[in-house]
């Protein structure tokens, strides 16, 4: 069976990235990457939809960046959570659980 690649809604990347930043700092490029891998390949994010998401994010200091060096010894802009982004990231997560249960509900009486 093909699996189909999926676009990510609208809102749901930025609660992605927030939740991967949750754990570690990590750079852009491995953001994209462990994404993918947890997603088991399911979700693929492109540059033109990250980086515009992290610099929105940026923006409104839910995460901060500083230059570093990557695995491969390249200089790569590793992105952090903030205080505030942790209150975002329980806000968003809060408000996709509550609907996908909604979702959920519809499919199983529909």
């Amino acid at each position: 069976m093909k699996t189909r690649k999926s676009d990510l809604l609208q809102g749901t990347l930025d609660l992605l990235i927030l939740r991967t930043l949750s754990s570690d700092d990590v750079h852009g490029w491995g953001i994209a990457q462990r994404l993918q891998q947890i997603s088991q390949d399911v979700l693929q994010v492109n540059q033109g939809s990250l980086y515009p998401a992290l610099y929105r994010l940026e923006q409104q200091r839910w995460i901060e960046s500083s230059w570093g060096d990557s695995e491969n010894n390249r200089r790569a802009k590793f992105y952090r959570l903030t205080k505030t982004g942790r209150k975002q990231l329980a806000e968003e997560t809060a408000n996709w659980e509550r609907m996908a249960a909604a979702v959920q509900r519809v499919l199983q009486r529909a």
